[in-house]
């Protein structure tokens, strides 16, 4: 097996329409996290969800679909998202962040958006984990002189559909010279995103794999479910 670090996303901002296994009820995405991490990834990433698929960061949706994964699997690290587009104003974002009562292990801050600082300082006020999403340059940057760089658990490299390995490992270089000891996660989207983890491997970054960044296994057939997405994977980065 591949000692890359492997997480799983297992449905982000998609609808069902997209693909008809993507998960969004909590049985769904609990039972979507088992067998991700049965296949071998070693933490869940995923966005709780109205019935009708839309992400919502309400204290009531995210405490059930945290609570129904918990239940399921006890001890998964287990990770949501704080995406701004699911709550585009930037102090209800953080009220309602405030509110969560049932508490996940890590959470999602993607930099560039609006009140990312404030929001990352909650989350590691609260005893929560703080993966920190980097989009290009000037996100890199700002973060590395913020003061919450030296305390997030993970900084994540995400790269759009066009994203490649030079940018990647441009963005890695000015993560790196921030000094901060968290590890670096490399991930991309759609046409991306197996190149990119390609490239994580290449470069001993973790990555991450799940129907958020792709629907489509390499061969480009679509990929049934979460768990033979993070098993081609696996497969990719042990050769």
């Amino acid at each position: 097996m591949p000692s890359t670090y492997v997480k799983a996303c297992i449905n982000g901002a998609r609808t069902p329409d997209q693909h008809p296994g993507l998960p969004v009820t909590p049985g769904q995405l609990a039972a979507a996290a088992v067998s991700a991490h049965e296949a071998g990834a070693q933490a869940v990433h995923m966005h709780p969800k109205t019935p009708d698929g839309v992400d919502s960061l309400q204290p009531d949706v995210v405490g059930v679909a945290v609570e129904a994964v918990r239940h399921a699997l006890p001890g998964l690290p287990l990770g949501v998202t704080t995406g701004y587009w699911a709550l585009p104003d930037e102090q209800e974002r953080y009220r309602t962040v405030e509110g969560w009562r049932v508490l996940p292990d890590f959470a999602s801050v993607n930099w560039h958006e609006p009140g990312s600082g404030d929001l990352a300082k909650l989350l590691l006020d609260r005893g929560l984990g703080v993966e920190v999403g980097i989009f290009h340059a000037e996100a890199a940057d700002s973060w590395a002189a913020s003061e919450v760089a030296p305390h997030c658990m993970r900084v994540m490299i995400e790269l759009a559909r066009d994203g490649d390995p030079d940018i990647a490992d441009d963005l890695l270089a000015r993560i790196r010279a921030a000094g901060s000891p968290a590890p670096v996660l490399l991930h991309g989207l759609d046409e991306s995103c197996w190149p990119l983890l390609q490239h994580a491997g290449l470069r001993g970054l973790q990555t991450r794999i799940g129907m958020e960044d792709t629907l489509r296994l390499p061969d480009g057939s679509t990929a049934p479910d979460n768990a033979a997405l993070v098993s081609a994977a696996l497969h990719l980065l042990s050769r």
